[in-house]
């Protein structure tokens, strides 16, 4: 058997929302992806993907998974550690954050599900599985842009659905908005269901501490991102301040990003990024970092492609639950008293469906 990388393919692809939606700093009516495909010389293939909100500057991604794909090509896919490291050297000129972290991470899963198709294994299974199946969190939904009305019914819809957790989001002008939005949605889910609440990055760490304080009635299970991300010190104060935990991190890059969250007590809860984390194999090594420090994590979107990262590290509390890169695969997420179902497929268990570039052209 031959275990070498023969080729790397990009295609780009637009997936529309059903309708645009608002966070405290975002307005999202798509996003665009660029679906990665490095084939075996014995033709099998291993997949991921990156995406921009709105396609946004999607090129650039594109641009640089091409400039770093020929270290894969050429190489044994089972050295990802050794491919890697080479990529990390490679862009030390441009940068360790952004693009270029997430073109590696691109290259860093598709190898990974590579392995695991080649060996017939799940990769759970492969890197030692702790659990068959993960707490989830709705989070397709309860935007800032929505309507109390709207977001009961979300809410409702929701629970219905089987999920036991959900994520609201809050950042309005008024504090006493953000305390109606919140109340609204705990009077339909009950006391029972999780209730999470993410600003954003939209306050002052001043303001983060008032508005916890006001919502600490409705019994949060996280106050996320409460101030902007660079803002480690901030985070700190709000962590300080409140009795709530503190999710943040989806941000942050590489194990370094996580070790300095850490350094700066800045979270109880890191939230590390498939695409900016720096892939499955940096991923594991973040999640180590949190755990050497009794942290959990919980990723961030990306839902499918982690399930096989959760079932296999022990410190990932949750997943969350992001529907908008379902119509990519071929294979649906399975919701079962408001757990997801760690596949047992070869691989991260999704494969791409046909034709995605002709139904989900870039606009």
């Amino acid at each position: 058997m031959n275990h070498r990388v023969e080729s790397v393919r990009t295609t780009l692809v637009e997936l529309p929302l059903e309708r645009p939606i608002g966070t405290a700093i975002h307005s999202i009516r798509s996003v665009g992806c660029v679906l990665v495909e490095v084939r075996s010389s014995d033709g099998v293939l291993g997949q991921s993907y990156v995406f921009a909100i709105n396609a946004s500057r999607l090129g650039s991604f594109d641009e640089m998974i091409r400039g770093l794909a020929p270290f894969v090509k050429g190489s044994d896919f089972h050295d990802t550690e050794a491919t890697w490291h080479q990529m990390w050297q490679e862009i030390n000129a441009s940068g360790h954050k952004g693009v270029t972290v997430s073109a590696m991470s691109a290259l860093d899963v598709a190898c990974w599900d590579l392995v695991g198709r080649t060996a017939q294994m799940p990769l759970h299974k492969l890197w030692g599985a702790c659990r068959s199946d993960v707490p989830t969190y709705a989070s397709s939904g309860l935007w800032l842009s929505d309507p109390i009305d709207s977001l009961t019914q979300q809410a409702a819809d929701f629970v219905a659905q089987g999920f036991t957790a959900m994520k609201v989001r809050i950042g309005s002008d008024r504090a006493k908005d953000d305390v109606e939005r919140v109340r609204a949605v705990r009077e339909v889910i009950g006391a029972e269901i999780g209730l999470l609440a993410d600003a954003n990055q939209r306050f002052t760490p001043k303001e983060a501490i008032r508005r916890g304080r006001l919502l600490e009635e409705f019994e949060l299970e996280w106050f996320e991102e409460p101030v902007p991300a660079y803002d480690l010190a901030g985070h700190a104060r709000v962590r300080d301040a409140l009795d709530v935990p503190i999710a943040s991190g989806e941000t942050e890059y590489t194990r370094y990003g996580m070790q300095s969250m850490i350094q700066a007590g800045a979270a109880d809860v890191l939230m590390p990024d498939l695409q900016r984390i720096g892939g499955f194999s940096e991923f594991r090594k973040a999640s180590a970092t949190a755990a050497s420090n009794n942290l959990p994590v919980s990723s961030h979107i990306f839902t499918e492609q982690s399930l096989c990262l959760a079932g296999s590290l022990h410190n990932c509390v949750s997943v969350e639950h992001m529907d908008w890169f379902s119509p990519l695969f071929q294979e649906p997420m399975v919701l079962a008293d408001g757990r997801l179902q760690v596949p047992d497929r070869p691989g991260h268990g999704f494969t791409f469906a046909e034709d995605l570039a002709e139904r989900f052209p870039v606009a």
